[in-house]
Protein backbone atom coordinates (compact mmCIF):
# COMPACT_ATOMS: atom_id res chain seq x y z
CA UNK A 1 0.00 0.00 0.00
CA UNK A 2 0.96 3.60 -0.29
CA UNK A 3 0.02 6.86 0.36
CA UNK A 4 -1.35 9.10 -2.35
CA UNK A 5 -1.04 12.85 -2.62
CA UNK A 6 -4.42 14.40 -2.18
CA UNK A 7 -5.76 17.45 -4.41
CA UNK A 8 -5.98 20.81 -3.37
CA UNK A 9 -8.96 23.34 -3.88
CA UNK A 10 -8.67 24.79 -6.59
CA UNK A 11 -6.91 22.57 -8.58
CA UNK A 12 -8.20 21.99 -11.97
CA UNK A 13 -8.23 18.41 -11.74
CA UNK A 14 -10.64 18.23 -8.94
CA UNK A 15 -13.49 19.12 -11.35
CA UNK A 16 -12.94 16.02 -13.90
CA UNK A 17 -15.65 13.53 -14.27
CA UNK A 18 -14.96 10.34 -12.94
CA UNK A 19 -15.52 7.41 -15.47
CA UNK A 20 -17.44 4.07 -14.47
CA UNK A 21 -15.26 1.43 -13.54
CA UNK A 22 -15.65 -1.56 -16.11
CA UNK A 23 -13.00 -3.89 -14.44
CA UNK A 24 -12.50 -5.09 -11.24
CA UNK A 25 -9.09 -6.30 -10.99
CA UNK A 26 -5.92 -6.41 -8.79
CA UNK A 27 -4.98 -2.64 -10.04
CA UNK A 28 -8.65 -1.37 -8.80
CA UNK A 29 -8.14 -3.23 -5.29
CA UNK A 30 -4.36 -1.42 -4.85
CA UNK A 31 -6.15 1.54 -5.69
CA UNK A 32 -9.05 1.54 -3.22
CA UNK A 33 -5.89 -0.29 -0.58
CA UNK A 34 -4.48 3.06 -1.57
CA UNK A 35 -6.83 5.22 -1.00
CA UNK A 36 -8.32 3.79 2.20
CA UNK A 37 -4.92 3.99 3.95
CA UNK A 38 -4.40 7.78 2.30
CA UNK A 39 -8.00 8.73 4.03
CA UNK A 40 -7.00 6.64 7.06
CA UNK A 41 -3.89 8.60 7.09
CA UNK A 42 -4.96 12.01 6.74
CA UNK A 43 -7.43 11.46 8.61
CA UNK A 44 -10.91 11.61 7.06
CA UNK A 45 -13.89 9.90 6.59
CA UNK A 46 -14.34 10.03 2.97
CA UNK A 47 -12.23 9.85 -0.24
CA UNK A 48 -13.05 9.92 -4.10
CA UNK A 49 -10.24 8.98 -6.36
CA UNK A 50 -11.02 11.81 -8.14
CA UNK A 51 -9.26 13.38 -4.99
CA UNK A 52 -5.89 11.90 -5.87
CA UNK A 53 -6.00 12.27 -9.17
CA UNK A 54 -7.68 8.52 -10.52
CA UNK A 55 -10.72 10.10 -12.33
CA UNK A 56 -12.88 6.84 -11.91
CA UNK A 57 -15.97 6.36 -9.55
CA UNK A 58 -14.87 5.18 -6.55
CA UNK A 59 -15.32 5.89 -3.01
CA UNK A 60 -13.66 4.55 0.16
CA UNK A 61 -15.76 5.70 3.63
CA UNK A 62 -15.56 5.07 7.25
CA UNK A 63 -17.37 7.00 9.33
CA UNK A 64 -17.11 4.64 12.30
CA UNK A 65 -15.33 5.78 15.93
CA UNK A 66 -13.65 2.72 15.72
CA UNK A 67 -11.86 3.10 12.15
CA UNK A 68 -12.34 -0.30 11.11
CA UNK A 69 -16.02 0.17 9.04
CA UNK A 70 -14.53 0.98 5.78
CA UNK A 71 -17.07 0.80 2.70
CA UNK A 72 -16.00 0.67 -0.42
CA UNK A 73 -18.30 2.04 -3.11
CA UNK A 74 -17.47 1.30 -6.80
CA UNK A 75 -20.08 3.12 -9.32
CA UNK A 76 -21.89 4.48 -6.78
CA UNK A 77 -25.85 5.62 -7.47
CA UNK A 78 -28.09 7.47 -5.39
CA UNK A 79 -31.41 5.50 -6.14
CA UNK A 80 -33.39 7.51 -4.01
CA UNK A 81 -33.29 10.63 -1.50
CA UNK A 82 -35.81 11.86 0.95
CA UNK A 83 -37.30 14.96 0.47
CA UNK A 84 -36.24 16.08 3.94
CA UNK A 85 -33.06 17.83 4.17
CA UNK A 86 -30.50 18.71 6.85
CA UNK A 87 -27.40 21.01 7.04
CA UNK A 88 -24.32 19.65 8.39
CA UNK A 89 -21.19 21.24 8.55
CA UNK A 90 -18.86 19.57 6.46
CA UNK A 91 -15.19 19.90 5.83
CA UNK A 92 -12.71 18.06 2.94
CA UNK A 93 -9.37 16.57 2.45
CA UNK A 94 -8.99 18.83 -0.38
CA UNK A 95 -10.44 22.02 1.53
CA UNK A 96 -7.88 21.68 4.58
CA UNK A 97 -9.64 23.34 7.69
CA UNK A 98 -12.46 24.59 6.07
CA UNK A 99 -15.82 23.74 7.42
CA UNK A 100 -19.18 24.73 6.32
CA UNK A 101 -22.64 24.28 6.50
CA UNK A 102 -24.14 22.32 3.57
CA UNK A 103 -27.87 21.37 3.33
CA UNK A 104 -28.49 17.79 1.57
CA UNK A 105 -31.26 14.91 1.78
CA UNK A 106 -30.79 13.54 5.21
CA UNK A 107 -30.87 10.05 4.09
CA UNK A 108 -30.35 8.39 0.80
CA UNK A 109 -30.31 4.89 -0.88
CA UNK A 110 -26.98 3.76 -2.44
CA UNK A 111 -26.56 1.14 -4.86
CA UNK A 112 -22.86 0.79 -5.23
CA UNK A 113 -19.73 -2.52 -6.09
CA UNK A 114 -17.38 -3.36 -3.81
CA UNK A 115 -13.92 -3.47 -5.09
CA UNK A 116 -14.40 -7.46 -6.04
CA UNK A 117 -17.37 -6.58 -7.91
CA UNK A 118 -20.42 -7.67 -5.75
CA UNK A 119 -23.27 -5.47 -5.74
CA UNK A 120 -24.90 -3.98 -2.70
CA UNK A 121 -27.93 -1.37 -1.43
CA UNK A 122 -27.77 0.46 1.23
CA UNK A 123 -29.51 3.05 3.58
CA UNK A 124 -27.93 5.76 5.01
CA UNK A 125 -28.31 8.39 7.26
CA UNK A 126 -26.59 11.05 9.46
CA UNK A 127 -23.09 11.18 9.08
CA UNK A 128 -22.83 8.35 6.73
CA UNK A 129 -25.40 10.28 4.33
CA UNK A 130 -23.67 13.83 3.80
CA UNK A 131 -20.50 11.28 3.70
CA UNK A 132 -21.59 9.47 0.43
CA UNK A 133 -23.32 12.76 -0.96
CA UNK A 134 -20.19 14.29 -0.51
CA UNK A 135 -18.11 11.91 -2.17
CA UNK A 136 -20.16 11.33 -5.12
CA UNK A 137 -20.21 15.04 -5.44
CA UNK A 138 -16.40 14.80 -5.94
CA UNK A 139 -16.99 12.17 -8.33
CA UNK A 140 -19.13 14.78 -10.55
CA UNK A 141 -16.06 17.28 -10.29
CA UNK A 142 -17.75 19.28 -7.36
CA UNK A 143 -16.13 20.33 -4.50
CA UNK A 144 -18.33 21.29 -1.15
CA UNK A 145 -17.26 25.08 -1.13
CA UNK A 146 -19.19 25.00 -4.41
CA UNK A 147 -22.61 24.63 -2.70
CA UNK A 148 -21.38 28.39 -0.19
CA UNK A 149 -22.09 31.75 -1.32
CA UNK A 150 -19.76 33.20 -4.10
CA UNK A 151 -17.92 35.73 -1.55
CA UNK A 152 -17.27 32.63 0.90
CA UNK A 153 -16.03 30.67 -1.91
CA UNK A 154 -13.67 32.94 -3.08
CA UNK A 155 -12.06 33.85 0.38
CA UNK A 156 -11.74 30.29 0.59
CA UNK A 157 -9.63 30.24 -2.59
CA UNK A 158 -7.63 32.74 -2.09
CA UNK A 159 -6.82 31.76 1.36
CA UNK A 160 -5.75 28.07 0.33
CA UNK A 161 -3.86 29.75 -2.76
CA UNK A 162 -1.68 31.88 -0.29
CA UNK A 163 -1.34 28.56 1.94
CA UNK A 164 0.17 26.86 -1.30
CA UNK A 165 2.28 29.52 -2.05
CA UNK A 166 3.54 29.53 1.28
CA UNK A 167 4.24 25.68 0.88
CA UNK A 168 6.21 26.09 -2.17
CA UNK A 169 8.26 28.90 -0.96
CA UNK A 170 9.05 26.87 2.10
CA UNK A 171 10.23 24.08 0.02
CA UNK A 172 12.39 25.73 -2.13
CA UNK A 173 13.93 27.42 1.16
CA UNK A 174 14.53 23.83 2.83
CA UNK A 175 15.88 22.22 -0.75
CA UNK A 176 18.71 25.31 -1.10
CA UNK A 177 20.19 24.32 2.05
Amino acid sequence: MALLPILRYPDPRLHKIAKPVTSFDDRLRKLVADMAETMYEAPGVGLAATQVDAHERVIVIDVSDTRDQLRVLVNPEIVWASEDRQVYDEGCLSVPGIYDGVERPARVRVKAFDADGKPQEFDADGLLAVCVQHEMDHLMGKVFVEYLSPLKRNRIKTKLVKEERELKKDRVAVAAR
